[in-house]
Parts: structure tokens; sequence; C-alpha cells
């Protein structure tokens, strides 16, 4: 190897003043960033397709429950929807919607859980963290990011 090989296979940066953002410096780099994350670290496009599937909940609910539960069953939903797409999703709070559909509509537990067990909470709960992703899983039996138990 000769000096001008040397250089060509030197890597140097200075970086200097305020960054904001990703810095990579080296050879075979390969960054990740999510552009438009919202709320749980959810894309725009996640985040409608999980508003969808509250929108479908709901039509079930108002279809399949009995009128005297109706409302307290939709306004658990619209608990479960602030809970998945909280900045930090509270698992808590699914895991007492889960259960309230268990022991008050049962035939409609499975819908919520389905809701619950979406992929992109999934990858919400993962945003949240290590011990976020972990309580999940031991809540709900659940993969976290969507895989299947």
């Amino acid at each position: 190897m000769n000096e001008q090989d040397d250089v060509r296979d030197s890597i140097r940066a200075d970086i200097r003043g305020g960054v904001s953002g990703q810095v990579g410096v080296g050879k075979n780099i390969t960054q990740t960033q999510r552009v438009g994350a919202v709320g749980a670290g959810l894309t725009e496009a996640e985040l409608a397709e999980l508003r969808e599937a509250f929108e479908s909940l709901k039509a079930q609910v108002t279809t399949e429950a009995p009128p005297e539960k109706q409302v307290a069953a939709l306004e658990r939903i619209g608990e479960l929807e602030e809970a998945v797409t909280a900045k930090k999703p509270d698992i808590t709070t699914m895991e007492y919607i889960r259960n309230w559909f268990g022991k008050n509509l049962p035939k409609l537990a499975g819908a919520v859980t389905a809701v619950v067990v979406h992929p992109f909470v999934g990858e919400a709960v993962e945003a949240a963290g290590e011990m976020a992703a972990d309580e999940f899983r031991r809540k709900f039996g659940h993969g976290s990011g969507g895989s299947t138990p």
C-alpha cells in the first residue's frame, strides 16, 4: 500500500456548530430515520390505519352491543384509542379495557383484542422502550412489532 492509497482509505470528519439530526462518518454506513412520526412513534399513514381500525370497532359495537351497553363500550373504545396513540402508550389502560369487554361484552372482546395487538400498536409500544415492550408482551402474550404469539 502506498501513501496515495492511505489517503483514499482514510476517513476524517470535522463537525462544528449546532447539529440537529443524524450524522454518519465512515464506510458502508446505513442510517434509518422515521420522518413524519406522530404520537406513539407512528407515521401519519400508520396512525390513519389505526384510526380506521378504531372506526370499524366502533361500528361493530354500534351494531352488536346491546343498547344499554353501547355508550359505555364506545367510551371505552375512545379511551383505548387515546391509550394506544399517546406519546407513550398506556398499557395498563389497554389491559383494563380488554378486561372490561371480556367481562361486559365478551362477544366483542376478540375484536378489541385484535386492535390492541395490531402490528402498529406493537410498533408504538416498541418505540416507547424495552420496559414498555416487555410489559406489553407480559400482559397480552404477544410479540412486539405485530408478530403473532
